[in-house]
């Protein structure tokens, strides 16, 4: 982009597409959520912990990085509701991207195609649902839109050649910057992204020889980990580290959705798959050898981070078809077939917007769609937390909460042995809707048997008992659990529901309980659960 008026106009457009979307998120007054109410609830006790001033890794179990929930935190522990807290902290994080995406923008990319990158960018980091086309408010995952978002800056930085004032000894300064402190995010975030992306970016940067930017983007990595360091001591890494590894070979479930050749070869992804590699080589055709190479090397990295989230949308493909219009060549360039490259280089950017269309309308719709929504519909997520009135949920899905009882037929093989605790074989049952609705009459029920201001151990997928009553928050416990017995230390009860949200986190604790030795003896029967208090040496 080298004229003024090109500038100015995408400056504009940057600024004015992001106040519409910080507009249509804060003029609501509040979130109200229409899925995932339980990815919901696992979010509000990372954040409210962290608002409280606890450190991730160190206070509580979590794969998710630091940053991932300290934006919202943040606003949290100025006093704000934990609704507003979630909608700020998508235009606040917006607001911070707004500057890379502009240099980006100016120093890569024609007018149209910065505006339309640029859009990509604060849609995807502002949005209300994750992606996929299916419609309904949702905050779940918001760290994997952020995280791809970081993900397009560090990989346009290093895949398009730079221009005009990209090309001097500050450009090369900011571009390392730029790639430095997107990497260093990834890593706080969702480290995923690191070990998908990071080995081609560094591989980029040596293919151009760029070594002034690489130097700069050590140097500021380095000092984003100096200052966590300081600030959460050197624990933290260890702690982090060891987190991750527990979930990666630990955990129940140790990858999200469809499996890695499923994200590949699979029906619905296979025409994803062949654009990918099918632009790698209309790239070393039309002489953009590095280019070419460097995004066969991204290829890879776009297929892991898809794998690796939840949904397993390729959202890589709003930034493929950027990255094919920008590196279009010159009229007259033809290949060894006498194909115009010109065009099908265009070409292939259109079938990539094309296939990710249903996913890009989804996402810039969201905010507008919950800007519209009839509050009536709604109730309160958190009643026992009245400080965050602010948030809500569906009263459709979750006005009668119900489970599924497994029983197998007669001289059937059960899958799992039968699950015994105290005597009592347990129902093989998992709660299928009504997550909200149960754990608040879970809560309500607790309190008015004379347990308010106990620690308790909710043998369950998630530990935010302690936000549906007057509970103490566990040290050490782990929002969304994976493995072991994070935080039942310091528990003086055991909750084991019924019909659990997860059956094989209810029985994978109780299992793990029996092996530490200590008493269990059944203090209050509810219909759907069991109170024991813990009774140790």
């Amino acid at each position: 982009m080298q004229t003024r008026k090109g500038i100015v106009a995408f400056s504009l457009f940057l600024a004015g597409f992001w106040a519409l979307l910080a507009g249509a998120l804060l003029a609501k007054g509040g979130f109200y959520i229409g899925k995932h109410e339980g990815d919901t609830i696992h979010l509000a006790d990372l954040v409210l912990r962290q608002a409280a001033g606890e450190w991730a890794h160190l206070d509580y179990m979590t794969p998710i990085g630091v940053l991932a929930t300290a934006p919202m935190a943040f606003f949290a522990a100025q006093g704000m509701g934990l609704g507003m807290s979630i909608l700020a902290a998508q235009a606040a994080v917006g607001a911070l991207l707004l500057v890379p995406i502009w240099w980006i923008g100016v120093t890569r990319l024609q007018a149209g195609w910065a505006m339309l990158y640029g859009a990509i960018c604060l849609v995807m980091t502002m949005a209300l649902v994750h992606g996929e086309p299916l419609p309904g408010i949702s905050i779940s995952m918001h760290y994997n839109r952020w995280a791809w978002v970081l993900s397009f800056l560090a990989i346009a930085t290093v895949l398009l050649p730079p221009q005009g004032r990209g090309t001097g000894r500050a450009g090369r300064v900011a571009d390392g910057l730029i790639l430095g402190l997107c990497v260093a995010g990834l890593a706080l975030i969702k480290v995923t992204y690191v070990a998908a992306f990071l080995p081609a970016i560094l591989a980029g940067l040596l293919i151009r020889r760029d070594w002034r930017a690489l130097k700069t983007a050590l140097v500021a990595g380095l000092l984003v980990i100096l200052l966590l360091t300081i600030l959460a001591g050197p624990g933290f890494w260890l702690a982090y580290f060891g987190d991750m590894i527990s979930v990666a070979t630990e955990g129940d479930r140790l990858y999200p959705q469809a499996s890695l050749t499923g994200v590949i070869i699979a029906p619905a992804y296979l025409g994803g798959s062949f654009l990918a590699i099918f632009s790698v080589i209309l790239l070393r055709q039309c002489g953009r050898q590095e280019e070419g190479l460097i995004l066969l090397l991204l290829v890879p990295g776009f297929f892991y981070a898809t794998f690796q989230n939840f949904g397993n949308d390729p959202q890589w493909m709003y930034l493929l078809g950027v990255l094919m219009l920008a590196l279009r060549p010159e009229p007259g360039v033809e290949n060894g077939w006498g194909w115009n490259m010109r065009l099908a280089v265009t070409l292939a950017a259109c079938a990539a917007f094309a296939l990710s269309l249903p996913s890009a309308l989804n996402l810039t719709f969201s905010p507008f769609r919950h800007l519209a929504l009839n509050p009536a519909e709604y109730d309160l997520l958190l009643p026992a937390k009245p400080e965050h009135d602010d948030i809500f949920f569906a009263k459709e899905r979750n006005e009668r909460p119900y489970g599924e009882i497994s029983r197998p037929l007669a001289g059937a093989d059960l899958e799992d042995p039968p699950v015994m605790l105290l005597g009592e074989q347990l129902p093989v049952c998992a709660l299928e809707r009504g997550t909200v609705t149960y754990l608040d009459a879970v809560g309500r029920e607790i309190e008015a048997a004379g347990f308010a201001g106990r620690a308790i151990y909710h043998a369950d997928l998630m530990s935010g008992i302690w936000l549906f009553g007057d509970f103490q928050r566990l040290h050490g416990a782990a929002p969304w659990r994976y493995s072991g017995l994070p935080g039942f230390e310091e528990a003086e009860f055991l909750l084991v529901s019924f019909c659990p949200i997860v059956r094989v986190s209810r029985d994978g604790i109780l299992s793990e309980v029996a092996k530490t030795g200590v008493g269990l003896a059944e203090v209050y029967r509810g219909d759907d659960f069991l109170l024991l208090e813990i009774q140790r040496p």
